[in-house]
């Protein structure tokens, strides 16, 4: 459970901006957007798939980016 402690003279929203930073680091909210409905099967395997491909994309991308940096 994330939790923050509001310090002495410490202001709502300072604390408030720290607690949801914590949350988006600890992957809370990524978790129950993904949990929020029941995936099928078929709808599990096909995101997996589209993850993939977007990461090879990122992957090939840098590659040549960084040959192209490399030769200049």
């Amino acid at each position: 459970m994330t939790q923050v402690a509001l310090g002495e003279n410490e202001q709502i929203e300072s604390a408030l901006r720290r607690f949801k930073r914590k949350v988006s680091q600890a992957g809370i909210f990524n978790d129950l957007k993904k949990n929020r409905h029941f995936e099928t099967p078929a709808q599990k395997r096909k995101r997996k798939e589209l993850a993939k491909h977007r990461q090879r994309r990122r992957y090939r991308n840098q590659r040549t980016f960084r040959a192209f940096n490399a030769s200049n």
